[in-house]
């Protein structure tokens, strides 16, 4: 894993304030990297080794949760972002627009 890039989502990332989430596709976008989405969610996953950063708000451009993530739901809820009866996020209502 390339620790510059690593290091760049992860400021981008920290960004994303209390109450609005993001999708791995739109920080991949954000870093220059459009086709990295899936390197941001190893990032991510890793992400204790760097730091603390606020990951719990990064989940997919559908607005699933991150799967065997239980506390992220309750971390969202936390900040005013709630799932709909599906157990999705409503990317809509919630996506920070950077």
């Amino acid at each position: 894993m390339n620790e510059d890039f690593a290091y760049m989502v992860l400021e981008i990332v920290r960004e994303i304030p209390k109450g609005k989430v993001a999708s791995y596709s739109q920080i991949a976008a954000l870093s220059g990297y459009p086709k990295r989405a899936r390197m941001v969610g190893k990032i991510l996953s890793q992400a204790e080794y760097f730091g603390r950063y606020p990951c719990h708000r990064v989940l997919h451009s559908d607005g699933r949760l991150v799967t065997g993530w239980e506390e992220q739901r309750e971390l969202l809820a936390s900040e005013g972002v709630f799932c709909t009866a599906s157990g999705k996020i409503d990317m809509a209502s919630y996506q920070w627009e950077n």
